[in-house]
C-alpha cells in the first residue's frame, strides 16, 4: 500500500479523503488544508489526521494528492516533486501552460510519476465505448450545468469544457490545426457560456458547447465515424452505438435498410454496450497506484493534461479576439 497525503480539504478534497481511506491500494496518512479552521473541522468530523504544514505531510508519504484551488497546483506540485514524491493533481493541471510544462520537466528530473484528474476518462459509459471510437470525423459535445458559485472564479472552458477537450484529444489521433470560439459572460466576470470548434489536421471537426447557467444538467458527447455513430451520456452513464454494414441479399422482416442515391444498401443495427458501474474518482486514484507499483504510464499523463490546457487557453484567446 502506498502512503498518501491530500492537500486541500474542500468539497472535492473531502471526497478524495473518503475514497483514499476506503482504498486497498493506499494508506491514507492525513491531509493539509491552508484554511486551518476548515482543516480542524474536517479532522474532527471524519477523524483524518491534520498536518500543520505542507512539508511535514510531504515527508510522511509516497504520494501527494493535490486537490487545492487551481492557482496553487503548481506551487504544491513543485514542492512535492522536489521532495521525490509522486503527484496526483486535480484538473486542470495548473493555472498556465508554462507552469504545466515546468511540472513535466520537474517530474522527469526527479523521476517521479504524475497523473491529472480528468475523471471523465474513467466514466463507465466512456470506458465501454472508447475502443469502438475509431477515427471519428465529427464530434459534438454538450456539457451544461446549473449555476453554482463554486468554480465561477475561472472561465467555463477551464471549469467544464476542459473535460470534453481532454476526452476528444484522447480519441482523435491527430494534431489540432485550427480553433475558433465565442463566449458570453452573463453572471461571472469570465464567460459562463462557450462554444468552440476544433479542426484537426486529419479533417476531424469537434464542436463543443459548455454552460454553467443552464436550467438542467447535461453531459453528452456524440462521435460520428465511417459506418458508425456513438453516443455517450456521461451524466446518466449510458451509451448507444449505431452501426451500418452491407445489407443482406434477403433482409429480415425487422431489418432496417437504407439505400443511398447510388443504390448501395446498408443495414442499420443498434447496440447498447454493457456499462460496468464504478466510482470514477476511486478508479482514477487506484489506476495511479497501479502505474506507480507496476512502473507503467499513467492513464492521464501530465503531458496529455498540458495539451488539454493548451487547447483550452487557445479557445479563451479566441474570446479576447
Amino acid at each position: 500500500m502506498l502512503k498518501v497525503g491530500v492537500l486541500g480539504a474542500g468539497h472535492l478534497g473531502k471526497i478524495h479523503l473518503r475514497l483514499l481511506q476506503q482504498s486497498e491500494k493506499y494508506e491514507l496518512v492525513g491531509f493539509y488544508d491552508e484554511n486551518h479552521e476548515n482543516g480542524e473541522k474536517v479532522a474532527k468530523e471524519f477523524g483524518y489526521k491534520q498536518f500543520s504544514t505542507i512539508a511535514t505531510l510531504i515527508h510522511a508519504v509516497d504520494v501527494i494528492d493535490i486537490v487545492t484551488p487551481t492557482l496553487s497546483h503548481y506551487k504544491c506540485a513543485k514542492v512535492s516533486i522536489k521532495s521525490g514524491k509522486h503527484v496526483f493533481i486535480e484538473k486542470p493541471i495548473s493555472n498556465t501552460v508554462a507552469e504545466a510544462e515546468e511540472i513535466i520537466a520537474l517530474a522527469n528530473e526527479y523521476k517521479v510519476k504524475g497523473q491529472v484528474g480528468h475523471v471523465e476518462r474513467f466514466n463507465p459509459a466512456f470506458k465501454a465505448t472508447k475502443d469502438m471510437i475509431e477515427n471519428p470525423m465529427f464530434i459534438e459535445t454538450h456539457r451544461l450545468a446549473e449555476f453554482n458559485p463554486r468554480g465561477t472564479d475561472v472561465p467555463v472552458v477551464l471549469d467544464l469544457m476542459i473535460h470534453d477537450i481532454d476526452a476528444i484529444l484522447s480519441v482523435v489521433n491527430s494534431k489540432v490545426k485550427e480553433i475558433s470560439a465565442s463566449g458570453v459572460s452573463v453572471i461571472s466576470e469570465t464567460p459562463d457560456i462557450a462554444n468552440a470548434r476544433i479542426e484537426f489536421e486529419n479533417g476531424c471537426v469537434a464542436n463543443l458547447t459548455a454552460s454553467r447557467i443552464s436550467l438542467k444538467n447535461m453531459r453528452k458527447s456524440r462521435f460520428f465515424q465511417k459506418d458508425a455513430y456513438i453516443s455517450v451520456d456521461f451524466l446518466e452513464k449510458k451509451c448507444e452505438v449505431v452501426k451500418m454494414k452491407d445489407a443482406p441479399e434477403v433482409p429480415g422482416d425487422f431489418d432496417i435498410i437504407l439505400q443511398n442515391a447510388e443504390g448501395v444498401k446498408k443495414q442499420i443495427y443498434f447496440s447498447n454496450p454493457d456499462v460496468e458501474q464504478n466510482n470514477a474518482i476511486l478508479d482514477e486514484l487506484e489506476s495511479f497506484a497501479d502505474a506507480i507499483n507496476n512502473d507503467t504510464t499513467p492513464i492521464v499523463t501530465l503531458e496529455q493534461a498540458t495539451e488539454a490546457l493548451r487547447v483550452a487557453y487557445q479557445i479563451i484567446d479566441c474570446f479576447k479576439k
